[in-house]
């Protein structure tokens, strides 16, 4: 619940308030309220501030049906809970979501050049559990992408392999698919 909630926009709200109450209770003669507006509104207004101004606002997850959910629960990996549970929170102090792990990936030369991250999905891929990151790419070609699908696979850790698609142009998919264990006896 407190993962939805903006730090900024609570520290503005609680902030005003009491800086509101602190002016009225200056001019009204009330010197309790009046130190309380003053000597707590204000630094918390100015915290909102500053928290609004590093805010980055939580990434939308879209999950396609209820047996996703519980594909999930099976199957999910600790990175794919990771990634989820990081890029739908808000963040402060980054510049975007995932921006450490593109940098290493070769994928984010310069701020500019950057993927940003628009949305995940959670979908059943052919029985297996998937989190498909979807990134407006406009500056990293697709052709660039696929050339890194193999350190994508490899830094986002065992147990997961790498799906990549287009669905249109500046736009990339990268579809985290659960690796599925074969069963015992097969080869």
């Amino acid at each position: 619940m407190l993962r939805q909630v903006s730090l900024g926009t609570l520290g503005l709200i609680v902030g005003g308030i009491l800086s509101v109450t602190g002016f009225v209770a200056y001019f009204s003669a009330n010197a309790t309220l009046n130190l309380v507006g003053f000597f707590y509104g204000i630094p918390i207004l100015l915290g909102g501030l500053a928290l609004k101004a590093a805010e980055l606002s939580p990434v939308p997850l879209v999950t396609s049906s209820p047996s996703v959910l519980t594909l999930r629960e099976q199957q999910a990996t600790p990175t794919q809970n990771q990634i989820r549970q990081d890029v739908t929170r808000y963040r402060y102090g980054q510049e975007a979501h995932l921006d450490s792990s593109l940098e290493h990936l070769g994928l984010s030369p310069t701020d500019e050049e950057r993927p940003v991250l628009q949305c995940l999905r959670e979908e059943d891929v052919a029985g297996a559990y998937a989190l498909i990151l979807e990134f407006e790419s406009p500056l990293i070609s697709f052709e660039t992408w696929q050339q890194k699908q193999d350190k994508i696979e490899r830094f986002f850790g065992p147990g997961l392999r790498v799906e990549l698609a287009q669905p249109e142009s500046e736009r990339v998919e990268v579809a985290l698919v659960a690796a599925m264990a074969e069963p015992i006896g097969q080869v």
